[in-house]
């Protein structure tokens, strides 16, 4: 069954406006994190421990990502961050922690009830350097050239159009400026008894497309010196294949390259201008 994009992001932003309204707890426990009848995936099996990160603070993880974008992310004090999907806030106030009193950190999401659960979060946090957004990663409500770098967790596998969304991004990045973002992808075609399972993660897998697909889609939008800096096969028990697959597909699936990634990548936005000469100026390379 083919699903138009509008319905995709209606789909998106009710699911999401109900896990806005959910703790860390209930997230967990279910694999969209919103019930959506998959409660035997469990969202923990993608999910990454944020508990000894700077910055990290408990109300605003939900418990969806699927890495630590901000880990590889090379923020400076005095940094512009976004971050792409921001949710409750969690990847902004690590971020925020990061680029410190003087930069700045811009959250965009498009579901109403996450942008107001970060906003309060950011007040209570007393953060007069953080805000939130509501717009699309498609057409992100952000000038050119804003941000020295771009963070997102486990969002663009839920965009229907990741060429667009990636052009975005390396809109809104400065000369020089780069991203890393965690995301679910693809190595080789799913065996069909667990293709509808996969479809059930976090939003759920249906969005994720084969790995080299998604790095060709970032070398589509000009960026550079791309790379994959964490990489972690997505491992699903036994107790789950059983639902899907016979015992012989599950040692087949198990002893094959074929699965489910969860990958952090970080890519450049080519430097212009000035910043791309500054080094040949006269005198400069004397």
């Amino acid at each position: 069954m083919n699903t138009s994009s509008s319905e995709i992001k209606a789909l998106v932003k009710e699911k999401y406006g109900q896990i806005a309204e959910q703790s860390y707890e209930q997230n967990a426990s279910s694999c969209c994190g919103a019930s959506c009848g998959c409660s035997t995936v469990d969202n923990a099996l993608m999910a990454e421990n944020y508990t000894d990160v700077k910055g990290y603070h408990a109300e605003a993880d939900l418990g969806l990502g699927c890495g630590l974008p901000t880990q590889f992310a090379h923020i400076k004090p005095g940094n512009t961050v976004i971050d792409l999907g921001s949710g409750a806030g969690n990847d902004c106030f690590v971020a925020r922690a990061a680029t410190g009193a003087t930069g700045k950190v811009i959250g965009v999401d498009m579901t109403e009830k996450m942008i107001s659960k970060a906003r309060a979060n950011a007040e209570k946090l007393g953060y007069n350097n953080v805000e939130f957004r509501l717009g699309e990663i498609e057409n992100l409500p952000v000038s050119d050239n804003t941000a020295n770098v771009v963070v997102s967790n486990c969002v663009m596998n839920l965009v229907p159009d990741k060429t667009r969304a990636f052009a975005e991004t390396f809109r809104v990045l400065k000369p020089g400026g780069h991203f890393s973002i965690s995301d679910i992808v693809l190595r080789g075609n799913l065996p069909d008894g667990l293709r509808k399972s996969a479809e059930m993660y976090a939003g759920c897998v249906s969005g994720a497309i084969q790995h080299e697909a998604y790095l060709d889609a970032i070398r589509k939008a000009g960026f550079e010196n791309i790379q994959v800096q964490k990489d972690k096969v997505i491992h699903i028990p036994d107790e789950i294949l059983k639902d899907y697959l016979s015992d012989e597909e599950i040692l087949s699936y198990h002893t094959s390259s074929v699965g489910i990634h969860s990958i952090t990548v970080y890519a450049e936005k080519p430097a212009t201008g000035k910043e791309a000469t500054a080094c040949c100026e006269p005198g400069c390379c004397n």
